[in-house]
């Protein structure tokens, strides 16, 4: 009798395990208008691979980094915040904006383990639904996280023309915020 409880639990945990949902990571999708699309959890290197590498890399090389706002940046500790950022394969804001954020944080030498790339559809839709979790209107958004709570996003352009200026006026305040707690 022992045996068989044991023999039927394991089944449970076999049947629990196997419907988990599994979250699939660099999803390509072929669309009519758009050709290879990028949808859902991406890997950093899923931009690399063409047809992306071709807008990726061109923009990446092109971008000249404002220097002063990288040094401010270096010293407001980027690494200790968590990014989360919603893309469009297919948008152009996305194909300008995504690689200049990458080469900010590869020259930065930030933990890329510590980002989440979402990639959407026209209607900014993802498989998983991340979007309606964050409210995604408008690609790019780069959101920006400490301890798991939004403290500030970047939506399609940098207000300020670079978007390591931005980034550096959210950490800013969010630095400046405790002073009046």
């Amino acid at each position: 009798m022992k045996k068989i409880s044991i023999l039927f639990g394991l089944l449970a945990l076999m049947f629990i395990s196997s419907c988990a949902e599994r979250v699939i990571v660099n999803r390509e999708v072929e669309s009519k208008n758009d050709g290879k699309m990028l949808l859902g959890t991406q890997s950093l290197d899923q931009f690399r691979k063409e047809p992306y590498k071709t807008w990726f890399d061109e923009e990446y090389n092109r971008y000249q980094i404002d220097q002063p706002s990288l040094a401010e940046l270096k010293k407001e500790k980027l690494n200790s915040y968590s990014l989360v950022v919603f893309v469009g394969s297919w948008c152009e804001d996305s194909h300008r904006e995504f690689p200049r954020l990458i080469k900010i944080l590869e020259t930065l030498k930030y933990n890329t383990d510590k980002m989440q790339i979402i990639a959407v559809n026209r209607k900014k839709e993802s498989p998983a639904g991340e979007e309606g979790l964050y409210n995604i209107t408008r690609v790019p958004t780069i959101i920006v996280k400490k301890y798991g709570k939004e403290i500030g996003r970047i939506t399609e352009m940098p207000e300020t023309g670079f978007l390591e200026k931005d980034l550096l006026n959210i950490l800013k305040k969010d630095n400046n915020s405790g002073l009046f707690k």
